[in-house]
């Protein structure tokens, strides 16, 4: 506080702060607030409020939160990273759930040399060709919940699958993950369809050529609102007994699967996290959330609770200032919610074990029944070639 006084007279450069009133760790958290991802951003900063309750004290220091909201737009958002870096000198910054955003921040988290936790967006390249050392991902990358399904896919007896998905780089990235390890074990993409974003509101034509096409299965990515769509379309068109849907996990996710309903029943896709996960971990985890929120925990919400964690566990290691915390996160290592996770340091994405599950009837509605818990890898770098953090 004294900090901000000080600064607002003009005269922080002129006087000492005494040692004490810089021992926090001031922390910006950049999210949707507002617009169409509000949810996930609520969700991530839950997460986050829920693993500095837990684990905070381990930390030997405090942590002073920002809130900034992107409202999803790259240009609002590059405003607020300029005024939490500049303004509010933060030390950190966690969050964005858009690739578009992470896209637009990305010159100047690394210009300026601050960490960013990325606890959302998925974009390969953020952790490939534009890779930064400054940038840790503890969310997922789009290839990387997707790759793991082709085999196992296969290994189910599954030859022929027509793929679909919003026309835009996620949509694409999912997709092509998915497709190069289904085709490497010997399977056939036979058709293939991206839909117009955000924008496609009748999905039958695409229906009636993927029925048509003499595939085995359907493997989509769908999220949000137009999951929502699709599944309730793939029902009601009677295409599930006979040509059953798979996914990217975001297909069902548990932050709106209720709202798809019964068609979201027996829809099999594979994620990085859902609550019913059989770890201690997780248990405390879903049990501190429900709490807090008085709902499950969905994927986003993991993102934010592990985006803090490994903030907690840099601030152990002794790392205070921005060059020490952006190191000391590349070599985070803990078991989470989600099970055994760390960081590659050649394209500091995270590594970390892909569930498939298949949503099913509960006692309280709707619930994820783990079929298959597939081994963690590390992505390929595409392009990363990442350099020294610079002190």
């Amino acid at each position: 506080m004294k900090r901000a006084i000080l600064a607002a007279l003009g005269l922080a450069t002129s006087l000492a702060v005494p040692a004490a009133a810089e021992e926090n760790i001031k922390v910006g958290l950049l999210l949707p607030f507002s617009g169409v991802y509000a949810a996930l951003g609520n969700d991530i900063e839950a997460g986050f409020s829920v693993a500095l309750e837990q684990f905070g004290s381990e930390a030997g220091t405090g942590f002073d939160i920002v809130r900034e909201d992107t409202e999803v737009k790259p240009p609002v958002a590059l405003g607020k990273a300029k005024k939490l870096i500049l303004q509010d000198k933060v030390d950190v910054m966690a969050g964005v759930v858009s690739s578009g955003v992470l896209g637009a921040v990305r010159d100047m988290v690394h210009g300026a040399g601050v960490p960013l936790i990325v606890a959302n967006a998925g974009n390969d390249e953020a952790t490939g060709t534009s890779c930064s050392p400054y940038i840790t991902r503890m969310s997922f990358s789009n290839g990387q919940v997707n790759r793991p399904m082709g085999q196992w896919m296969y290994d189910q007896g599954i030859r022929k699958v027509y793929t679909l998905a919003p026309d835009y780089a996620a949509g694409r990235q999912m997709i092509g993950g998915f497709a190069e390890t289904f085709t490497a074990a010997g399977g056939e993409i036979v058709g293939q369809d991206f839909t117009p974003f955000q924008k496609t509101q009748d999905f039958g034509p695409y229906l009636a050529q993927a029925k048509a096409s003499g595939a085995d299965a359907v493997y989509v990515f769908y999220a949000g609102g137009e999951a929502i769509s699709f599944v309730k379309q793939y029902d009601s068109f009677g295409l599930k007994a006979d040509l059953p849907l798979y996914g990217s996990g975001f297909l069902t996710s548990p932050l709106y699967v209720n709202a798809e309903g019964p068609a979201a029943e027996g829809v099999i896709t594979a994620l990085h996290y859902v609550p019913t996960l059989d770890n201690a971990a997780n248990a405390a985890f879903v049990a501190a959330f429900e709490a807090k929120t008085g709902r499950l925990p969905s994927e986003f919400a993991v993102h934010g609770y592990d985006a803090a964690r490994a903030l907690v566990e840099a601030a152990k290691a002794g790392a205070r200032d921005r060059a020490s915390l952006a190191d000391a996160l590349r070599q985070v290592s803990f078991d989470g919610p989600r099970g055994k996770l760390s960081i590659d340091s050649a394209t500091n994405n995270i590594v970390q074990p892909v569930y498939v599950y298949e949503t099913v009837a509960g006692e309280g509605g709707l619930t994820q029944k783990v079929l298959a818990e597939l081994p963690a890898e590390a992505d390929p770098a595409n392009g990363c070639e990442m350099a020294p953090v610079s002190n």
